[in-house]
């Protein structure tokens, strides 16, 4: 049985996040060195509680930039699940000539020189002919040179696969500029060591993009990519409880080209997250040549090739960065030593993989259990996300348990207690503030939603 705690209320403790308090004296955000110091803590803590995977060697700064590491765990895949929805409903769902594709993870066709995608290529066809004995060395080249040129590659962004999609969805648009190609999924890179030998690939690199690639005009080309990058900036802060980490660069490639940069500073350094072009009406008249008349598109009442623009987010470093964003160290006020400091990651609500836990104190554990899984019942039935500490069989204090929920960037505990069954009353604990308020246990659902629906509008 777990010991008891000291209800103290709290009337506002849970519109704390959305008026930016950052809770009791000592919870402000960390800056400078600081933060760098507390880097090797947030990389423990996200290995404890489940955010990545792999050793500490496995997780250095190199590793999660390239996505050269073993991924991310439970939590870390809701998290990045929770920043696509939310980058999916502010992109896709509230807009007009917005539509979603899908492509292949590898694209056909011969490879082009320089090319240093990964090609897709069957092993057995390879052994089979490395062990044809009649082959002379020049004709082996040859055959695995012309093997690699006709192989697919996977893909490295997701700009090809919409710009084949460009001509079906124009019609499905009425042929009416500006409209949009929006896209989810992950792309692959080579990781080349050049420590060891210059130029060698050591192996390849994951990362999960969001994409939209935006048909416009050439007179308004300038004017939406403006748009696109404030509203951009906008949306990653929006987030933050530190918005001033996430910035903002023009940028211009070898071909001349303008775009920009979104860049979040970790502690090492600034590090881009998302990357805006306006790459012209190349990439269209490459892609379908001599078709021209086909892949026009109607301003009024005059007709044109667009302009493209992409804007493509790396949600693999934006996970990252809101790890590093929330992450804080504070005074742990209920701990014997003063000198233990609290870990709490407080991610913004829509962000949070867990939203409430559910968990027992004093009384009849087997009705206690029931009133859980009832209560677990509703909230999940009402899309929020439920940890169920409560079939934990490890005793442990309550105290204990409030240190794993704010590690794990949990909103609310929620107590049920022999009062519970008695008249209905719960104890909800909040994770910014700390403080403890009572509730009837039928107001609950009420009142999570609204609280989720109002982080969700700010």
């Amino acid at each position: 049985m777990r010991s008891g705690s000291a209800v103290r209320p709290c009337r506002s403790a849970c519109r704390c996040w959305l008026s930016g308090c950052a809770g009791p004296a000592g919870d402000g955000p960390r800056a400078g060195p600081e933060r760098a110091a507390d880097g090797e803590a947030l990389v423990d803590l996200c290995r404890r509680r489940h955010f990545l995977s792999g050793t500490p060697q496995q997780l250095s700064p190199a590793a999660l930039l390239s996505g050269c590491h073993p991924g991310f765990g439970p939590l870390g895949v809701e998290l990045r699940k929770n920043l696509a929805a939310q980058w999916w409903s502010s992109m896709v769902e509230v807009r007009e000539q917005v539509f979603a594709v899908d492509a292949l993870h590898h694209e056909p066709g011969p490879s082009q020189p320089g090319d240093s995608a990964f090609r897709l290529v069957s092993p057995e066809c390879i052994r089979e002919t490395l062990q044809d004995k009649e082959l002379s060395k020049e004709q082996l080249v040859a055959f695995l040179e012309n093997l690699l040129k006709t192989s697919g590659k996977l893909r490295e962004t997701l700009l090809h696969g919409a710009l084949q999609r460009y001509v079906n969805c124009l019609d499905l648009a009425n042929r009416r500029l500006p409209y949009g190609l929006a896209q989810i999924g992950v792309c692959f890179h080579p990781i080349r060591d050049t420590k060891q030998i210059p130029n060698s690939v050591k192996r390849i690199g994951e990362k999960t993009e969001a994409s939209l690639v935006w048909f416009t005009p050439a007179r308004t080309s300038s004017q939406w990519l403006d748009f696109w990058l404030r509203h951009r900036l906008l949306w990653w802060r929006k987030f933050a409880m530190s918005p001033s980490n996430f910035s903002s660069a023009d940028c211009q490639d070898e071909a001349g080209r303008k775009g920009s940069k979104l860049y979040y500073g970790f502690p090492w350094g600034r590090e881009p997250i998302e990357t805006l072009w306006n790459l012209g009406d190349q990439e269209l008249l490459h892609m379908y040549p001599g078709s021209v008349s086909a892949i026009q598109g109607r301003d009024g009442r005059r007709t044109m090739v667009p302009c493209v623009l992409s804007v493509n987010g790396d949600l693999d470093l934006g996970v990252l960065a809101y790890l590093y964003d929330s992450f804080q160290l504070t005074e742990n006020s209920f701990a014997r030593k003063k000198s233990l400091q609290r870990k709490v990651l407080k991610l913004h609500p829509c962000l949070a993989p867990v939203k409430v836990a559910l968990d027992v104190g004093k009384g009849p554990t087997l009705e206690l259990r029931q009133v859980c899984q009832g209560l677990l019942k509703e909230l999940l039935a009402n899309g929020i996300s439920v940890w169920p500490g409560y079939l934990e069989t490890m005793p442990s204090s309550l105290e204990q348990l409030y240190s794993q929920y704010d590690e794990m960037g949990i909103l609310f505990t929620v107590l049920i207690t022999e009062t519970t069954l008695e008249n209905g009353l719960i104890q909800l604990r909040s994770r910014d503030t700390t403080m403890k308020e009572v509730m009837h246990i039928s107001k609950l659902k009420d009142f999570l939603s609204k609280y989720l629906t109002s982080a969700k509008n700010v």
